[in-house]
């Protein structure tokens, strides 16, 4: 309601004198009542007349109690916007917050979708390289249904090495010739090889792994990677090479192309009696695989876990007699049978008791001293050809002599061993305890030649830290040899690794800085090249280890050094681990992920200045050879590799990537990196150009060790 009041001259009656009155400045007015304006429902209704103090004395007192309602009332109100004003701030604030959060989730969106995006195309990449793998996965089918033709009778085991090593010499024409393959009947196709054969010579080994693990299939520790990097790097350059593994049931089969199982009969001894196994074979990255299935013991190898069972004894001596009966049956001849740890050492007492007939250990030889350097195989060369494996040698390759198998004796005789020929000091007898049998003691003895992967440790190292073998490596130290890992540099290659955002290499390293940016953009960081980064990439992490890093990581922060950690979320104790770390250090120049991602893993090494090591001697992640590749300086936190750091100068038997390390990063701590870095950039620069140049991938040094280990078993 609008209210006016207005002071109106008393006019008379008469019109006539009006503009005199109006004019007259003795003029009377009149205090009117006020005019309201009321309004209902928004609309105006006209005018009323309020009523004047002098039409009731009572009033006044009434419009003041209205005042101050009135008052009251325009206080409330402006309150309640006050209210709603800072309710509204409150929300825009927090709509604002929001904004910010969903415009850092979309581009986190869309980084994950760039990576994603690359990871596909690094696919299509590798798919499109992959045009010569076809051919040899075509000619492994060809290798494979040999085997098959074999196992049914249809041909004769001398033919059906003539033709796999025509396969093999003619991968190009042969796979161009029987592409229709799989469609074919075994008839049909025995006829067609016979036809294409010209009977082309030998080029090179043909290798048969009979071991436990093969990545991608069933990976537990470093034994998988090396089955699959050593073998790729020796059929690339022209060997052929397959491996014999257990049928697990956890066994990853998606890699595996062509699966099928052999519709032959295949027993194998074991326990006094003949049992069935079902053969399946198929290819993975090109290599021939078989996989042998146990019928009656079909519990050995239908398990959660692969290892650690109190039966592990009777599980793998069963698959290694079972390997041996189906190489034996299916006509192979392989110039070496590789053997890997205690769990398939077995085979080399088998091989030379009972399949080539004449043992290794002659008992007419004056002294165990005498056969060592005589050479405990010289004579092997004049045994017959039973069972097409005369001309076959045994290399034994142990990833570490801390497992053994300790058994009773009696136990031999399980897979047709001799206990009593056995269980001697010059056998298999056990050093310390020795009523027991050690399996992997047998295997070096009964092999031709021994490979101890190590790519940090010297032999002589190796024979005085043999947990018990030491007098046994001591005799038979003229035919062990140390052998680097080695990793995949079809994958790990920042010259052609699509998970980047630049490439790089050694020529031209401007793409390493834009790497640590966007590193350190995913991450988090403050972005700039110049800042020092240093990554971890956690396996495994004890009290000890934690507590020297946290030590470490925080005198390297108080300099400006930056740090990415990226760890396992398979492993709760690592997580919880890195969880207590990033609280205690609280620093925003240290981010953690707590979970393995494999594209970020490829930008941490590209990203990164340093990379932080566990350890030099890594086979199972090579996280020191995949940085040596990537430009970032390896440098160890385990205080076990000063062992190799100040070994004595004089032990020369060392392989050339730890005389790499020992002349590059193996003395250098991650302050004295810091300063080189920040002092000698050039120097630090040459040395990391040096190191990119290196090749320390599975098809050299560690590839050129095993094939002089296979020249040296077959001029035995």
């Amino acid at each position: 309601m609008l209210m006016a009041t207005s002071l109106i001259p008393a006019i008379p009656s008469s019109p006539s004198r009006r503009f005199s009155i109006l004019t007259t400045p003795n003029a009377k007015f009149l205090k009117v009542p006020a005019l309201c304006c009321f309004r209902k429902k928004g609309e105006i209704n006209g005018l009323s007349r309020t009523p004047s103090p002098m039409d009731s004395g009572g009033q006044n007192d009434g419009e003041m109690s209205l005042e101050h309602s009135s008052n009251v009332e325009l206080e409330m109100k402006n309150k309640e916007i006050w209210r709603l004003f800072k309710e509204a701030q409150q929300n825009i604030l927090y709509l604002n917050k929001q904004r910010l959060k969903a415009v850092e989730e979309l581009n986190k969106a869309n980084r994950e979708k760039q990576l994603l995006v690359d990871k596909i195309e690094q696919l299509e990449k590798e798919n499109r390289r992959a045009g010569g793998k076809d051919n040899l996965a075509l000619c492994w089918a060809l290798l494979l249904r040999i085997d098959a033709m074999v196992l049914g009778g249809m041909i004769s085991p001398a033919e059906a090495t003539d033709l796999r090593r025509m396969v093999m010499d003619s991968k190009v024409s042969v796979a161009n010739v029987f592409s229709d393959m799989p469609q074919k009947r075994d008839a049909e196709l025995l006829a067609e090889l016979r036809h294409f054969s010209e009977g082309s010579k030998k080029k090179g080994f043909h290798i048969i792994h009979i071991c436990t693990e093969m990545e991608p299939l069933v990976s537990i520790g470093p034994l998988a990677p090396y089955i699959t990097g050593l073998s790729c790097a020796l059929q690339r350059k022209g060997h052929l090479v397959e491996v014999i593994l257990p049928k697990y049931a956890s066994l990853d089969l998606d890699e595996v192309q062509g699966l099928r199982e052999i519709e032959a009969e295949s027993f194998s001894y074991f326990n006094g009696q003949l049992h069935g196994n079902r053969i399946w074979t198929g290819v993975v990255y090109g290599i021939g695989v078989t996989f042998i299935q146990p019928l009656y013991f079909s519990s050995f190898f239908n398990r959660d876990r692969i290892y650690d069972y109190p039966d592990d004894f009777e599980r793998f001596t069963y698959f290694s007699r079972a390997s041996l009966d189906y190489i034996a049956k299916s006509g192979k001849q392989p110039d070496v049978l590789h053997l890997h740890n205690w769990e398939t050492a077995i085979v080399g007492p088998l091989f030379w008791d009972i399949f080539a007939k004449q043992s290794p250990c002659l008992s007419h030889m004056a002294s165990f001293h005498q056969m060592q350097l005589a050479g405990i195989y010289t004579q092997v060369k004049s045994a017959p050809k039973i069972q097409g494996l005369g001309n076959t040698r045994i290399l034994l390759t142990c990833h570490g002599l801390d497992s053994q198998c300790l058994e009773e004796p009696d136990k031999l005789a399980l897979c047709g061993l001799d206990p009593g020929r056995l269980h001697r000091p010059d056998r298999l007898q056990d050093t310390a305890k020795t009523h027991l049998v050690n399996i992997l003691k047998g295997g070096v003895v009964y092999s031709n030649k021994v490979v101890v992967m190590s790519s940090m440790h010297s032999k002589g190292r190796i024979i005085c830290s043999s947990h018990g073998l030491e007098p046994t490596l001591a005799l038979h130290k003229e035919k062990l040899l140390v052998a680097p890992c080695g990793f995949d540099n079809s994958t790990w290659d920042p010259s052609k690794d699509n998970f980047l955002p630049v490439n790089y290499s050694a020529e031209n390293m401007r793409g390493k800085d834009a790497c640590k940016v966007a590193l350190q953009q995913q991450a988090g960081l403050s972005e700039h090249a110049s800042f020092i980064l240093a990554g971890f990439i956690f396996s495994e992490v004890s009290d000890f280890e934690l507590e020297k890093m946290k030590e470490v990581v925080w005198n390297a922060t108080k300099v400006g050094a930056q740090f990415v950690f990226m760890g396992n979320g398979a492993v709760p104790t690592i997580n919880r681990a890195l969880r207590s770390f990033q609280e205690e250090l609280e620093d925003g120049n240290v981010k953690f992920f707590y979970r393995y991602n494999e594209v970020l893993s490829h930008l941490m090494f590209a990203g990164s200045d340093i990379i932080l090591c566990q350890s030099f001697d890594d086979p199972l992640l090579q996280v020191p050879l995949k940085a040596l590749k990537y430009g970032a300086a390896p440098v160890s936190l385990t205080s076990s590799d000063k062992n190799f750091r100040y070994s004595a100068d004089h032990d020369h038997e060392i392989t050339r990537l730890s005389q790499f390390m020992r002349s590059t990063f193996g003395n250098m701590t991650l302050s004295q990196a810091l300063d080189e870095i920040n002092n000698n950039p050039s120097t630090w620069k040459r040395k990391i150009s040096d190191a990119m140049m290196k090749d320390f991938s599975w098809g050299a040094e560690c590839y050129d060790i095993h094939v002089s280990a296979y020249t040296a078993v077959k001029s035995l």
